[in-house]
Formats: C-alpha cells, structure tokens, sequence
C-alpha cells in the first residue's frame, strides 16, 4: 500500500521579472490576488487537500514567504485591542501549526527540476506534491487533492493536464500519451517546450504535480535540458517504464499568474467569486463593457 501524501513542496526561488518594478523587493509570491497573496492560495490549497508539512524551496530576497506564516505580535494586538476579531481570526487562520512550515534555499536558479531536489531532505522516502503558485486554480475541490485521488488509484506519478492550442506546446511539458479515457491520461513518455509541428499532443502538464521519491535519484544526475536547466519533465520521463505516470484534467480553472494579463483576469475571477465583492466587481464590468 503506498505511503499517504503529507508533504508539498513549493519551488519560490523565481525573481519575477515579468512583474518589475512591483517585483523589486517584493516576492513575486506575495503579490496579492484580491486580499491574498498567491502562496497563501498555494498553501489553503495543499491544506484543504490532507498536506501537513510545506516546504518551502526559496532564494535571496524571499524571506518574507516564510515570515508570512508566521505570528505578528504587533499587529495581532492591535486588532485584538480595536476588536476586530474577523480580522484576527482570517490571520490566525492562515498560518499552519508550529513545526509544519520548512525552508531550504536554492542558491542558483537551475531550473525546476533542481528546485525540488534542494528539497530532498525533507521529503524523504514518502510521495510527496509539488505546487507552483503561479499557477492559480480556482475549484470547489482542490486541484492537488484532486491528483491526490489519482495517485492513490494508479500509484506512480500524477500531474495535473490541460488540453493547450498547438501554437502554445513551446511554452510546457507536453504529454505523448499511450491511453487516455477523457480523464485520467497514461502517458507513454513527455517533451519539454515542443515546437507545435512535432508536439506528440496538446496536453500540456500545468503547475500541480503528486511524484514518488524515486524522481530524486533522476534528478541528482543533474542533467541540464530545455533552457539549459534541470528540469523536473526529464526526471520524470526518466522513470517511464518503471514508475507509472499518467495526467489527470482536474475540475478548475486555471489562471496563469506569472503573465500579466493572466494575474489580472485571476483577480477579477476571485472578485467574482467572493459573495461580498461580487455584485460591485459585475457592476463595474458592465459599466466599462459598456464603453467599450
């Protein structure tokens, strides 16, 4: 029977530079999609799928990501003092318990596939989920949770999949896939950023995957691919033939948040989705579409 799925690990260690100068000296993670910035997404996600501990996979400048779950004595006071016990709660409410957020750095920015080797040692020997912040789902169940539910039918690993328009396989991981039941895809093997003349499918592996520790070995080769850099697709395509993996389309929407146009239609997505926000955010749509 395989080992439960407790830990998820968030590789953070990006600069942001498709959102300078906001990015200067803010983390692109923390950059706010209506009232929450994206990694507390990333994490209430992993939360609300059974993940206990969360790894942080950071770099220079990214300190704030960790102190984000953390106390603020001043601030907590002052609410309490000024009783704004909402407030408070959604603060206190966002933080894991003590002892369940872990970091490591990523001292150079070697790709995707190294960000999640850095965190071998925590993972360990057990099956673990990684989630990519920028890649904002909006769900009534969580996306992770959803690859969770695949992994402990198929075993091996689960990545989340969307079907992608042929022009943009250059921009993913694209499965070849060996069966495929409109669900859950078998994959037969996967390229990292194909031209679209030679992209086996359309099926484009998006920021949510569920891996076994049986990546790391593949992963401490340190063989750089795509971009020069490690990447996580070659790990994995590694194991084909030893280790199951199979794509699973979720339930969601996904929005791309580290593209401006995509952060923007997140925000108004959320807006909408948020019942004390809705009916002024619609209101204000019809009112500039009306301009348009």
């Amino acid at each position: 029977m395989s080992k439960p799925v407790r830990k998820a690990v968030f590789p953070v260690a990006g600069l942001g530079t498709r959102f300078l100068p906001a990015t200067k000296v803010i983390a692109k993670e923390m950059l706010p999609v209506v009232d929450k910035p994206l990694i507390q997404y990333a994490v209430e996600e992993a939360k609300a799928a059974g993940i206990e501990f969360f790894i942080f996979v950071t770099g220079r400048g990214k300190a704030t990501l960790v102190e984000h779950f953390d106390h603020a004595p001043e601030l907590e006071a002052q609410l309490k003092a000024k009783g704004k016990d909402e407030a408070l709660n959604q603060l206190l409410g966002s933080m894991p318990e003590p002892g369940r957020v872990m970091a490591t750095r990523q001292q150079d920015p070697l790709g995707l596939g190294h960000a999640v080797w850095c965190a071998r040692a925590f993972v360990g020997d057990e099956p673990f989920a990684v989630i990519l912040p920028d890649d904002l789902i909006l769900s009534e169940k969580p996306c992770i949770g959803q690859l969770i539910e695949a992994h402990e039918k198929t075993g091996g690993n689960v990545v989340a999949v969307e079907d992608v328009p042929r022009e943009h396989t250059n921009r993913y991981g694209i499965l070849d896939v060996k069966s495929d039941d409109g669900r859950l895809a078998e994959a037969a093997g996967l390229v990292e950023k194909p031209r679209p003349e030679v992209a086996p499918s359309t099926l484009a592996i998006i920021g949510r995957y569920v891996l076994t520790p049986d990546i790391f070995p593949m992963l401490e080769r340190q063989e750089p691919g795509a971009g020069n850099e490690i990447q996580l697709t070659d790990a994995m395509a590694a194991t084909l033939g030893t280790i199951p993996f199979h794509g699973t389309r979720f339930d969601g929407t996904r929005f791309d948040c580290g593209d401006k146009t995509g952060f923007i239609k997140a925000t108004v997505s959320f807006a909408l989705d948020r019942p004390d926000l809705r009916d002024g955010v619609a209101a204000y749509l019809k009112e500039i579409a009306a301009k348009l």
